[in-house]
């Protein structure tokens, strides 16, 4: 049996304080970024600006059923068509992902000192996501789309999640649900093809994610080292059964009846494609080397990232 000397507590003392320095001066960083590169969508985009013909709202390779046989058959307008349902339904996404982010991130800093860089970042990224909501809302009122809003059980299984969450599973989720949009929307924004205003969009979108995915990457490291066992183990179980409600939510299946195609048989179609189940991995390989690199791929909760589809 091994007992705590005064040096081992004068370490862990002087690694905690560490951590603690490493965290305010990347927050210190990130609020300095803020300052300089943070944007106000109802002013930097043309909202009144007509849709331009032939164009997409979405990177066909990044649309659910590309390379399918139905998308073979479907003409080039109802390709675009679906295009523009499917954004609007990944805008609806990541409204109901974002206001899960905002109350998980409320948590966080709810007891911590509100004159830190740290809460201080927490907040202005709250203030950033919810420009970004309001943002996704106008673009799907604008597209002349339905809110998609997800399944009720997905609904439910939210409410949950941010109930029971700990501090690396919160940041573990907000990684998943940031950076697979993120890569798609890397893809989008320089896309000539794709329409101006989902292009500014996404743009926006991106300059200010690379921030929040800095904040929730650090901390998540961090969290890894310090959480006790029993938290470290719960966040690769939640997360991984997160990554399965997540990709199931990816792609509503209401966009296919929206857009006259028979939605069971779109639905066998994109489970089928082995075409977007690289899309998915790709989005999901620079998130999963780093969960992997950090321990949260392990055990159970690695066997639940493969389920989902987001891990090969």
């Amino acid at each position: 049996m091994t007992t705590l000397t005064d040096a081992d507590a004068v370490d862990g003392l002087r690694d905690a304080l560490g951590l603690l320095k490493d965290r305010e001066q990347v927050a210190e960083r990130l609020l300095e970024s803020s300052a300089r590169h943070s944007f106000d969508p109802d002013e930097e985009l043309d909202w009144e600006a007509p849709f331009e013909e032939g164009k997409w709202f979405w990177p066909p390779e990044l649309v659910s059923l590309y390379d399918t046989p139905m998308w073979r058959r479907m003409s080039e307008e109802q390709r675009i068509l679906l295009s523009r349902h499917e954004a609007a339904a990944l805008a609806s996404l990541g409204i109901w992902f974002e206001l899960i982010l905002m109350q998980l991130l409320v948590r966080h800093i709810y007891d911590k000192a509100a004159t830190s860089a740290h809460v201080r970042y927490a907040l202005t990224e709250i203030e950033d996501e919810c420009r970004h909501s309001k943002m996704f809302a106008r673009v799907i009122t604008r597209s002349g789309t339905p809110w998609y809003p997800v399944a009720r059980v997905h609904q439910n299984l939210g409410r949950l999640f941010k109930t029971i969450s700990t501090t690396p599973g919160s940041f573990t989720a907000t990684l998943l649900g940031e950076e697979v949009l993120d890569w798609m929307q890397r893809l989008t924004f320089p896309d000539e093809r794709v329409q101006p205003l989902i292009r500014g969009v996404t743009r926006i979108h991106v300059v200010e994610e690379a921030r929040h995915v800095r904040y929730a990457r650090e901390e998540l490291r961090r969290q890894m080292v310090t959480a006790p066992r029993w938290s470290q183990e719960f966040t690769r179980l939640t997360s991984g059964e997160f990554a399965r409600v997540f990709s199931v939510a990816f792609v509503n299946p209401e966009v296919y009846t929206q857009v006259g195609l028979d939605r069971r048989e779109a639905v066998a179609q994109v489970k089928a494609s082995g075409h977007r189940r690289d899309v998915m991995q790709q989005g999901s390989r620079r998130l999963t080397d780093f969960l992997d690199d950090i321990g949260v791929l392990r055990g159970a909760g690695r066997r639940l990232w493969k389920s989902s589809g987001l891990l090969a």
